[in-house]
């Protein structure tokens, strides 16, 4: 039997230059994500429907961040943006805040387990904020409504609810003669 000899690898050991470690720091950087140590990114979200309607109609005073209780059909049904919020307001039923009036179109695909497309949601928020928010609605000419329905970055329904007051027509004209106003002056920027 022969005798074993040792491996004959050589280890190849790469000398780098100053220029070459830079680029090998910005090159693992751009691996580990292509931020640098200090900055974060922002959270992203995925709109599903705003009530576009709200800033014409209503004066926001304020507005808040609610979680949604939802079924499952309800959940996929809000991936494919099937929600509109034109008719909803939100409605203080026995110490919780519920979703009145949103139209969730029916999820194709959950066959008998589907859900009722008007149906009141439960919107949940903390119970300091609901007292806030509870009892400036019941204030004359005060409201709450959606705003718009998003899932944050992970992945949980999410609703703005805006204590607003309703405006006058004349208030409404105003609007109107700004929006137009901000038109002209935007077009005018581009001609030049």
């Amino acid at each position: 039997m022969p005798a074993m000899s040792k491996s004959k690898t050589k280890s190849h050991k790469t000398s780098l230059t100053a220029a070459g470690r830079k680029d090998a720091d910005t090159k693992s950087k751009k691996k580990a994500g292509g931020k640098a140590a200090g900055k974060q990114a922002a959270p992203s979200t995925t709109p599903v429907a705003e009530n576009r309607k709200a800033k014409f109609r209503y004066e926001i005073l304020d507005s808040i961040e609610c979680g949604m209780m939802l079924k499952g059909s309800e959940v996929k049904s809000m991936r494919d943006g099937k929600l509109s919020l034109d008719e909803a307001h939100i409605r203080v039923t026995n110490g919780e805040l519920w979703l009145v009036g949103a139209d969730l179109a029916q999820y194709t695909n959950a066959g008998l387990w589907n859900h009722d497309p008007r149906r009141a949601r439960k919107l949940l928020v903390h119970q300091r904020e609901f007292n806030k928010f509870s009892g400036r609605a019941f204030e004359r000419g005060l409201t709450l409504i959606p705003l718009r329905v998003y899932f944050n970055d992970r992945g949980i329904a999410k609703c703005v609810m805006g204590l607003v007051k309703g405006k006058k027509t004349q208030d409404k004209r105003e609007t109107l003669k700004k929006r137009d106003t901000e038109m002209g002056l935007k077009r005018a920027m581009r001609r030049r």
